[in-house]
Protein backbone atom coordinates (compact mmCIF):
# COMPACT_ATOMS: atom_id res chain seq x y z
CA UNK A 1 0.00 0.00 0.00
CA UNK A 2 2.71 2.42 -1.04
CA UNK A 3 1.90 5.96 -2.09
CA UNK A 4 1.52 6.54 -5.82
CA UNK A 5 4.52 8.64 -6.84
CA UNK A 6 3.40 9.12 -10.43
CA UNK A 7 1.82 12.34 -11.61
CA UNK A 8 -1.64 10.87 -12.21
CA UNK A 9 -2.78 11.87 -8.71
CA UNK A 10 -4.74 8.63 -8.30
CA UNK A 11 -4.96 6.71 -5.05
CA UNK A 12 -3.26 3.30 -4.80
CA UNK A 13 -5.41 0.41 -6.04
CA UNK A 14 -5.89 -0.89 -2.47
CA UNK A 15 -8.05 2.14 -1.64
CA UNK A 16 -10.25 1.66 -4.69
CA UNK A 17 -10.85 -2.09 -4.47
CA UNK A 18 -14.17 -3.18 -2.89
CA UNK A 19 -13.67 -5.27 0.21
CA UNK A 20 -14.56 -5.64 3.88
CA UNK A 21 -16.23 -2.83 5.80
CA UNK A 22 -13.73 -3.49 8.60
CA UNK A 23 -10.79 -1.09 8.69
CA UNK A 24 -8.82 -3.61 10.76
CA UNK A 25 -9.28 -6.23 8.04
CA UNK A 26 -8.13 -3.66 5.48
CA UNK A 27 -4.93 -3.02 7.43
CA UNK A 28 -4.39 -6.75 7.98
CA UNK A 29 -4.47 -7.32 4.23
CA UNK A 30 -2.48 -4.33 3.01
CA UNK A 31 -0.33 -3.07 5.90
CA UNK A 32 -0.38 -5.56 8.79
CA UNK A 33 2.65 -3.98 10.44
CA UNK A 34 0.55 -0.97 11.41
CA UNK A 35 -1.61 -3.05 13.74
CA UNK A 36 -0.39 -2.89 17.36
CA UNK A 37 -0.38 -6.66 17.84
CA UNK A 38 1.79 -7.28 14.75
CA UNK A 39 4.72 -5.14 15.76
CA UNK A 40 7.99 -6.80 16.72
CA UNK A 41 9.36 -5.79 20.08
CA UNK A 42 13.08 -5.00 20.42
CA UNK A 43 13.38 -7.20 23.51
CA UNK A 44 11.95 -10.51 24.69
CA UNK A 45 10.22 -11.23 27.97
CA UNK A 46 8.11 -9.00 30.22
CA UNK A 47 8.39 -5.26 29.62
CA UNK A 48 7.88 -2.57 32.25
CA UNK A 49 5.51 0.13 30.98
CA UNK A 50 2.92 2.49 32.50
CA UNK A 51 -0.32 0.70 33.31
CA UNK A 52 -3.81 2.09 33.71
CA UNK A 53 -5.70 0.67 36.63
CA UNK A 54 -9.38 0.70 37.60
CA UNK A 55 -12.46 1.11 35.39
CA UNK A 56 -16.04 0.71 36.64
CA UNK A 57 -19.48 0.74 35.03
CA UNK A 58 -23.08 0.55 36.22
CA UNK A 59 -26.44 0.60 34.49
CA UNK A 60 -29.43 2.68 35.53
CA UNK A 61 -32.96 3.12 34.29
CA UNK A 62 -32.32 4.69 30.90
CA UNK A 63 -28.63 4.23 30.34
CA UNK A 64 -25.21 3.33 31.67
CA UNK A 65 -22.34 5.06 33.47
CA UNK A 66 -18.67 4.32 32.72
CA UNK A 67 -15.93 5.81 34.89
CA UNK A 68 -12.23 5.47 35.61
CA UNK A 69 -9.62 6.73 38.03
CA UNK A 70 -6.73 8.88 36.78
CA UNK A 71 -3.60 7.06 37.99
CA UNK A 72 -1.08 5.18 35.85
CA UNK A 73 1.61 3.13 37.57
CA UNK A 74 4.90 1.55 36.56
CA UNK A 75 5.81 -1.05 39.13
CA UNK A 76 5.64 0.65 42.52
CA UNK A 77 5.99 4.13 40.98
CA UNK A 78 3.18 6.50 40.02
CA UNK A 79 3.90 7.18 36.34
CA UNK A 80 1.11 9.71 35.81
CA UNK A 81 -1.56 11.19 38.05
CA UNK A 82 -4.00 12.55 35.46
CA UNK A 83 -4.13 9.96 32.69
CA UNK A 84 -7.42 9.63 30.81
CA UNK A 85 -8.80 6.10 30.57
CA UNK A 86 -12.39 6.54 29.39
CA UNK A 87 -13.12 7.47 25.77
CA UNK A 88 -16.19 7.70 23.54
CA UNK A 89 -16.24 4.88 20.99
CA UNK A 90 -19.05 6.53 19.03
CA UNK A 91 -22.23 8.46 19.78
CA UNK A 92 -23.81 5.72 21.91
CA UNK A 93 -20.90 3.80 23.41
CA UNK A 94 -17.69 4.25 25.34
CA UNK A 95 -14.64 2.20 26.28
CA UNK A 96 -12.53 2.32 29.43
CA UNK A 97 -8.98 1.00 29.38
CA UNK A 98 -6.99 -0.98 31.91
CA UNK A 99 -3.58 -2.44 31.20
CA UNK A 100 -0.62 -1.05 29.25
CA UNK A 101 -1.60 2.60 28.87
CA UNK A 102 0.10 3.54 25.60
CA UNK A 103 -1.00 0.40 23.77
CA UNK A 104 -4.52 0.69 25.17
CA UNK A 105 -4.95 4.28 23.94
CA UNK A 106 -3.72 3.25 20.50
CA UNK A 107 -6.21 0.37 20.45
CA UNK A 108 -9.05 2.71 21.41
CA UNK A 109 -8.19 5.09 18.57
CA UNK A 110 -8.14 2.17 16.15
CA UNK A 111 -11.49 0.99 17.52
CA UNK A 112 -12.99 4.45 17.04
CA UNK A 113 -11.75 4.45 13.45
CA UNK A 114 -13.09 0.94 12.91
CA UNK A 115 -16.62 1.99 13.89
CA UNK A 116 -16.45 5.17 11.82
CA UNK A 117 -15.13 3.27 8.78
CA UNK A 118 -17.94 0.70 9.02
CA UNK A 119 -20.57 3.43 9.19
CA UNK A 120 -19.17 5.22 6.13
CA UNK A 121 -18.88 2.05 4.04
CA UNK A 122 -22.17 0.42 5.04
CA UNK A 123 -24.23 3.56 5.56
CA UNK A 124 -25.43 2.22 8.92
CA UNK A 125 -24.05 1.80 12.42
CA UNK A 126 -23.12 -1.49 14.00
CA UNK A 127 -25.37 -2.85 16.71
CA UNK A 128 -24.00 -2.57 20.24
CA UNK A 129 -23.36 -6.32 20.20
CA UNK A 130 -21.49 -5.95 16.91
CA UNK A 131 -19.30 -3.23 18.39
CA UNK A 132 -18.50 -5.44 21.36
CA UNK A 133 -17.52 -8.27 19.02
CA UNK A 134 -15.25 -6.02 16.96
CA UNK A 135 -13.43 -4.94 20.12
CA UNK A 136 -13.07 -8.59 21.14
CA UNK A 137 -11.32 -9.36 17.83
CA UNK A 138 -8.90 -6.46 18.32
CA UNK A 139 -7.99 -7.61 21.83
CA UNK A 140 -7.41 -11.16 20.57
CA UNK A 141 -5.00 -9.87 17.93
CA UNK A 142 -2.88 -8.41 20.74
CA UNK A 143 -2.40 -11.76 22.49
CA UNK A 144 1.30 -11.99 21.56
CA UNK A 145 2.09 -8.72 23.28
CA UNK A 146 -0.15 -9.63 26.21
CA UNK A 147 2.04 -12.68 26.82
CA UNK A 148 5.00 -10.30 27.17
CA UNK A 149 3.25 -8.18 29.77
CA UNK A 150 1.65 -5.63 27.44
CA UNK A 151 -1.95 -6.63 28.07
CA UNK A 152 -4.99 -4.48 27.35
CA UNK A 153 -8.21 -5.33 29.19
CA UNK A 154 -10.97 -2.79 28.45
CA UNK A 155 -14.51 -2.38 29.66
CA UNK A 156 -17.08 -1.52 27.00
CA UNK A 157 -20.47 0.05 27.69
CA UNK A 158 -23.19 1.71 25.69
CA UNK A 159 -26.83 2.42 25.16
CA UNK A 160 -28.54 -0.20 23.02
CA UNK A 161 -30.94 1.77 20.83
CA UNK A 162 -32.69 -1.44 19.77
CA UNK A 163 -33.38 -2.63 23.31
CA UNK A 164 -33.67 0.82 24.87
CA UNK A 165 -31.29 0.20 27.77
CA UNK A 166 -27.66 0.36 28.83
CA UNK A 167 -25.41 -2.68 28.51
CA UNK A 168 -21.91 -3.55 29.77
CA UNK A 169 -19.34 -5.92 28.25
CA UNK A 170 -16.13 -7.13 29.92
CA UNK A 171 -13.13 -8.90 28.38
CA UNK A 172 -10.10 -11.00 29.23
CA UNK A 173 -6.63 -10.76 27.66
CA UNK A 174 -7.48 -13.42 25.05
CA UNK A 175 -10.42 -11.38 23.72
CA UNK A 176 -13.05 -13.43 25.51
CA UNK A 177 -16.21 -11.33 25.84
CA UNK A 178 -19.01 -11.57 28.36
CA UNK A 179 -21.99 -9.34 29.03
CA UNK A 180 -22.51 -8.27 32.62
CA UNK A 181 -26.17 -8.98 33.37
CA UNK A 182 -25.93 -8.04 37.06
CA UNK A 183 -25.86 -4.34 36.17
CA UNK A 184 -22.30 -3.42 37.12
CA UNK A 185 -18.72 -4.39 36.31
CA UNK A 186 -15.12 -3.46 37.03
CA UNK A 187 -11.71 -4.21 35.54
CA UNK A 188 -8.13 -3.38 36.46
CA UNK A 189 -6.01 -3.82 39.56
CA UNK A 190 -8.60 -2.36 41.93
CA UNK A 191 -11.54 -4.12 40.33
CA UNK A 192 -11.99 -6.66 43.13
CA UNK A 193 -12.54 -3.88 45.67
CA UNK A 194 -14.66 -1.75 43.34
CA UNK A 195 -16.85 -4.73 42.49
CA UNK A 196 -17.34 -5.54 46.16
CA UNK A 197 -18.37 -1.95 46.82
CA UNK A 198 -20.91 -1.90 43.96
CA UNK A 199 -22.24 -5.33 44.89
CA UNK A 200 -23.52 -3.96 48.21
CA UNK A 201 -24.80 -0.62 46.89
CA UNK A 202 -26.23 -1.35 43.44
CA UNK A 203 -29.98 -1.42 42.85
CA UNK A 204 -31.99 -1.90 39.69
CA UNK A 205 -33.91 1.33 40.16
CA UNK A 206 -30.96 3.74 40.34
CA UNK A 207 -31.29 7.14 38.72
CA UNK A 208 -28.51 8.62 36.58
CA UNK A 209 -27.31 10.81 39.47
CA UNK A 210 -27.29 7.86 41.86
CA UNK A 211 -25.37 5.73 39.36
CA UNK A 212 -22.68 8.39 38.97
CA UNK A 213 -22.35 8.61 42.74
CA UNK A 214 -22.17 4.80 42.92
CA UNK A 215 -19.24 4.51 40.50
CA UNK A 216 -17.27 7.28 42.25
CA UNK A 217 -17.90 5.55 45.60
CA UNK A 218 -16.59 2.31 44.06
CA UNK A 219 -13.44 4.04 42.78
CA UNK A 220 -12.94 5.59 46.20
CA UNK A 221 -13.16 2.15 47.82
CA UNK A 222 -10.76 0.71 45.24
CA UNK A 223 -8.23 3.48 45.93
CA UNK A 224 -8.60 2.82 49.66
CA UNK A 225 -7.30 -0.75 49.27
CA UNK A 226 -5.34 -0.77 46.00
CA UNK A 227 -2.22 1.41 45.79
CA UNK A 228 -2.35 1.45 41.97
CA UNK A 229 -5.77 3.13 41.95
CA UNK A 230 -5.93 6.87 42.44
CA UNK A 231 -8.77 8.41 44.39
CA UNK A 232 -10.04 11.98 43.96
CA UNK A 233 -7.06 14.36 44.38
CA UNK A 234 -8.53 17.52 45.85
CA UNK A 235 -5.19 19.32 46.17
CA UNK A 236 -4.33 18.90 42.48
CA UNK A 237 -7.98 19.07 41.37
CA UNK A 238 -7.80 15.69 39.65
CA UNK A 239 -11.11 13.83 39.70
CA UNK A 240 -12.36 10.56 38.18
CA UNK A 241 -13.57 10.67 34.60
CA UNK A 242 -17.29 9.91 34.63
CA UNK A 243 -19.33 9.43 31.46
CA UNK A 244 -23.06 8.90 31.03
CA UNK A 245 -24.60 7.27 27.95
CA UNK A 246 -28.34 7.46 27.32
CA UNK A 247 -30.69 7.64 24.36
CA UNK A 248 -29.42 11.21 23.93
CA UNK A 249 -25.90 9.90 23.39
CA UNK A 250 -22.53 10.07 25.13
CA UNK A 251 -21.79 12.77 27.70
CA UNK A 252 -18.75 13.29 29.86
CA UNK A 253 -19.29 15.04 33.17
CA UNK A 254 -17.45 18.32 33.47
CA UNK A 255 -14.70 18.80 36.05
CA UNK A 256 -17.10 20.90 38.11
CA UNK A 257 -19.70 18.11 38.11
CA UNK A 258 -17.11 15.44 38.98
CA UNK A 259 -15.60 17.57 41.72
CA UNK A 260 -19.01 18.19 43.26
CA UNK A 261 -19.65 14.44 43.53
CA UNK A 262 -16.14 13.77 44.86
CA UNK A 263 -16.35 16.54 47.46
CA UNK A 264 -19.74 15.34 48.67
CA UNK A 265 -18.39 11.81 49.08
CA UNK A 266 -15.25 13.04 50.84
CA UNK A 267 -17.28 15.18 53.26
CA UNK A 268 -19.41 12.18 54.17
CA UNK A 269 -16.37 9.92 54.55
CA UNK A 270 -14.84 12.27 57.10
CA UNK A 271 -17.66 11.04 59.33
CA UNK A 272 -17.81 7.48 57.96
CA UNK A 273 -14.36 6.58 56.52
CA UNK A 274 -15.42 3.19 55.12
CA UNK A 275 -18.25 4.68 53.11
CA UNK A 276 -21.99 3.89 53.05
CA UNK A 277 -23.15 0.70 54.70
CA UNK A 278 -25.60 -1.74 53.21
CA UNK A 279 -28.39 -3.19 55.31
CA UNK A 280 -27.86 -6.64 56.81
CA UNK A 281 -31.29 -7.84 55.71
Amino acid sequence: MEANTRSTGRLPAAFLTPGSSSFVDFLSAHKPGLLPGNRELPVQGAIEAPHGTTIVAATFDGGVVLAGDRRATMGNVIAQRDVEKVFPADEFSAVGIAGTAGLAVEMVKLFQLELEHFEKVEGATLSLEGKANRLSTMIRSNLGMAMQGLAVVPLFAGFDVDRGRGRIFSYDVTGGRSEEHIGFAATGSGSIFARGSMKKLFRDDLSADQATTLVVQALYDAADDDSATGGPDMGRRIYPIVTVITEDGFRRLTDDESSEIARAILARRLEQPDGPRAELL
